[in-house]
């Protein structure tokens, strides 16, 4: 998915590609997710101050054990992102800032999260000629996957006792636990 400088005209360029199951598969590898689909892209290119604005969309489908009942949960994962890409050359054609010109640029600029300025943030390099897309898109859906995947929001889970789906049907285990710690403590009697 590449996209050269030279095809972005005046009015901006906008580019459908898609991503297919392999490479998917490699994108999610360790993630425990898997891709149901290809990934159909749609992207919009558009040259501002001497960088290229992309604006870009897809829809993810991806399936994972659901983190209560260990049953499969399907995922529909929405994605946008803007993201402002940077030449190397305007990079590194800032000069190197002395200690006082760096306190003036950060005082101009908001917060700033480490190394780097959060107003940066949605900012990337690239080497001013071509813009691979593949990696930009990689990104995006791997910050696109929730923390954990459930089935549904209701989702019962499994007993702790037996292992029972609760989804299915309720099973004849007590659901009142009681800590072994604290087992000592129902016995006591309280006068009043």
């Amino acid at each position: 998915m590449l996209v050269k400088i030279d095809q972005i005209r005046d009015a901006g360029l906008h580019v459908d590609e898609q991503m297919n199951l392999e490479l998917l598969g490699a994108t999610l590898e360790g993630s425990g997710f898997r891709a149901t689909e290809p990934l159909k892209v749609s992207a919009d290119f558009r040259k501002v101050s001497g960088g290229v604005l992309l604006s870009g969309k897809f829809t993810s489908r991806v399936v994972a054990d659901c983190k209560r009942c260990l049953t499969e949960a399907k995922l529909e994962l929405p994605v946008s992102f803007t993201i402002n890409l940077v030449p190397e050359s305007l990079v590194r054609g800032e000069g190197v800032l002395d200690e006082e010109e760096l306190e003036e640029k950060d005082r101009g600029h908001g917060e700033s999260g480490g190394s780097f300025a959060m107003d940066a943030t949605d900012e990337e390099v690239f080497d001013g000629k071509v813009i691979d897309l593949e990696p930009i898109v990689r990104e995006q859906l791997l910050l696109a996957l929730p923390m954990s995947a459930v089935c549904r929001e209701d989702c019962g889970g499994l007993c702790t006792n037996c292992g029972q789906n609760l989804n299915d049907k309720q099973c004849g285990c007590e659901t009142k636990f009681v800590d072994p710690r604290l087992a000592a403590l129902k016995n006591i009697k309280l006068q009043g």
